[in-house]
Parts: C-alpha cells; structure tokens; sequence
C-alpha cells in the first residue's frame, strides 16, 4: 500500500522507557518525524490518498493521522507520542484544552445512571463539570476529601463508575494516595482518573501509582510559556481509543499549530521542572520563616502534613505554592502589588511567576459551604513560580513582605492612636 501525502503512522521510538524524561521528551518521537530534526507544521487539514484502499485505510484506522484533522494529524501524533512517553502510557491523545480533555473523557466513559466520587479540593471546572453538566444527563456525584480513605470508601457504591483525583491540589497543595485511591475504586469496579497538570510527568506518573487514565491541562507546564492552550490525556489503548472516537464526535480539536508550540514546550520540560522546583522549595522555606506569614501550604515541606506521602510518590515537588498573610486580603494584595517579579495573572506553569489571591478569583466557582475547612481564605496567596534567577525571587518576595508588613504596622499604630 502506498501512504498518502503527509503520513505518519503511530510508530514508538524503540523501548523508550529506558530513557530517562529529559531524553524522552526530545526523542520518543523520533520516528514519527520522518528525519526532521524539527518536526514540520502539517498544517492540512484533511490528507489525499492515491488508491480507494487506502483512503478508506485512513478513515477507519484508529488515531488516523492522514484522513481528516477531527481524526489526527502528524502533529498530534508527534505530541501524544512524547507525552505517553512520560507518562508512561500506552497512548495518548491531544485536545484543543485541558477542560476538553476531562470533558471528554467524562462524555467517553460515563452513561446516565452513573455515579462519580470528585475530589472537594480541585479545579474549578472539573468542579462544574461534575456538579452541573454531568448532572442533567443523569450522573449523580460525590465530593470528598480523598485524603481521608474512610471518606472515600463510603462515598463509594455500587453504579460509582469513575473517581476522579487531582494531586497535588490547587490551591492547598494537598496530597492524595493514589495507589490507596485506586485500591479502593478498583475494588468497586470505577476507574481512576488523575489530573496529573500540577505535578506533570517528571515529578509524578499516576498511572505508574495505579490510576487508569491521566490528563493535563497541557496550556500549564507541558506547554509552559503561556501561548498555547491545549489538553492531553494518557493511558490504556484500548481506553485511550474509547476516549478518541467520542473526541471525534466531540470536536475538542487542538490546531496543528498550536500542536507545534506544545511539542517545542515539551522539549524542555524536563530542565523547566528542575527549576521550577527548584525556586518554589527555596521560596517556600523562606515563606515559612517570615515573620507575616501565618501558614505555607508546599508538600516539599517537613510541616507539610502529606510531606512523607509525597516523598514517596513525587520525585519533586513542583513549582506552584500557597501562603497565608496575617492582615487577611489587604494585606495579601499588598504583597502582590508589591512583587515586580511576579505578574497578577490567572493559569500556572509558565516560565513566568504568576501570583494571584484564588479567593477573588474564584468566588464561589468551588461550590465552598461557609466552613473554614472547605472555604478558600480571602488572604490565601497562589505562587505560581517561574523559572528565574532563584536570587532575585527570593529578593522579590522577601522585600514584598517586608513592605506590607511595615504597611500593616503603621496602619495598627494609626488606629491605636485614634481616640
């Protein structure tokens, strides 16, 4: 049979998982590149073919990549190989965003009658995914603390089909046990399924823990420069194509271009990561020896409460950390406004540092009762740290804080003062 122009089929670069991440993300998808040092943009969107057998070849081929842009197209191929790579799945699939991964997956895997155990402490949208979209085509829910294990094995019943986790959690940086997780899901018959976007594969792999499928927000760390909006999930071939043909239907398509920026991203995440953990573990020990702050949330910390679980199940701790502020919001947003190496912006993972106070970015997307325990604290600062020169975030933030409580001291003396 004779490919029709611009074919690429689904080829893995011999035994990549005897490569270690960095060399992964430059080679695994070597094969798929047909020589090119740099993969080429094929921007086509649909492919011709130069016999009837193999036009219909490429259109009933699963994750065609010379039929039609819905089915794939070489640049997807070249990104799904890395990530599956990394993560050390057996395939993976790109999509037009991270919420268009997750949503997906739930339209892929979840009929009416089912039932889903959603973490309480996780993403906005997959919050309202849950909690409202899927609720009108009859799948019921459950948020839990998935920390607690008891929690989730009541939460748990017979038409539970699918638990979704995300560790570490945003904003709190908790930490959940997957392999506990998925010992207790699996025993049910539900599918696990980690957002594996704060971690990413270089410090986490999921499924490597027992977790059936992984998803990212690939616009975070994988792309990681804050100019490309994509999703990618990864796991079983047989789940993966389950997840595909619904894709199709779906149409959560990501542009070849965009396709290309992520997999230039990919390039270097393994250095990024290094830094990006490497500056949030530096930041996070001086954040918790200031005097104004009133609690750090980074599991790269002894005090963190999940700090040996994470040990055991990261190789690194990220670079996203929070921390509270004595003085509240006010205070919290004098020190943003005081940081002029960190941009007051929403997202994560960018080269950037990206600060923001998620409780008036939030409101009450989370569906938070009153409880302190399920609310976001208006003081509550996110730091999503870039990949600058530790010194000067170190400078940055310390002055920031140094300012706002002096700030915070004059105003005290001021109203003590007032009769």
């Amino acid at each position: 049979m004779t490919p029709g122009a611009g074919w690429v089929r689904f080829v893995m670069v011999a035994n990549p998982s005897k490569y270690q991440p960095g060399t992964q993300a430059i080679h695994a998808d070597d094969a798929a590149r047909g020589g090119a040092v740099v993969a080429p943009i094929s921007q086509a969107t649909t492919f011709a073919h130069p016999t009837d057998a193999a036009f219909v070849d490429a259109a009933t081929r699963s994750f065609s990549d010379d039929f039609y842009v819905r089915y794939g197209t070489p640049n997807h191929t070249q990104v799904a190989e890395v990530v599956a790579a990394l993560e050390g799945a057996d395939r993976a699939l790109v999509t037009a965003g991270g919420m268009g991964a997750i949503s997906t997956i739930a339209l892929a895997l979840l009929k009416a009658g089912d039932h889903v155990v959603a973490q309480r402490s996780i993403y906005p949208g997959t919050t309202a995914l849950v909690a409202s979209v899927l609720e009108r085509f009859s799948v019921t829910s459950t948020t839990v603390d998935l920390e607690d294990l008891d929690a989730l094995d009541a939460a748990l019943c017979d038409e539970t089909a699918m638990v979704l986790v995300e560790t570490p959690s945003n904003p709190f940086l908790g930490v959940v046990d997957v392999g506990a997780v998925a010992h207790l899901a699996h025993r049910r018959g539900a599918i696990v399924v980690v957002d594996n976007t704060l971690a990413t594969p270089i410090n986490q792999r999921p499924l490597e823990l027992g977790a059936d499928l992984v998803w990212h927000s690939a616009t975070k760390y994988l792309g990681g420069h804050s100019d490309v909006s994509a999703g990618v999930v990864a796991g079983r071939t047989d789940v993966i194509e389950e997840v595909w043909r619904t894709h199709l239907v779906v149409g959560a398509v990501l542009g070849p271009f965009d396709a290309w920026l992520l997999l230039r991203g990919l390039r270097t995440l393994d250095v990024r990561v290094a830094r990006h953990n490497e500056n949030a573990a530096v930041l996070a020990a001086a954040l918790e020896a200031h005097e104004a702050v009133t609690a750090v949330h980074y599991p790269g910390l002894a005090s963190h409460p999940r700090h040996e679980l994470a040990v055991a199940q990261m190789r690194g701790f990220g670079g996203l950390l929070s921390f509270e502020v004595a003085g509240g919001a006010a205070a919290a947003d004098r020190v943003l406004d005081g940081l002029t190496l960190s941009t007051r912006a929403a997202s994560l993972g960018s080269v950037h540092t990206l600060g923001t106070r998620p409780a008036a970015m939030w409101g009450d997307a989370r569906n938070y009762d009153t409880s302190l325990a399920d609310s976001v604290p208006p003081g509550l600062i996110r730091l999503a740290v870039g990949i600058e020169s530790t010194g000067d975030l170190l400078e940055d933030l310390t002055s920031a804080l140094d300012r706002s409580a002096e700030a915070r001291s004059a105003d005290d003396e001021a109203g003590a003062a007032r009769p």
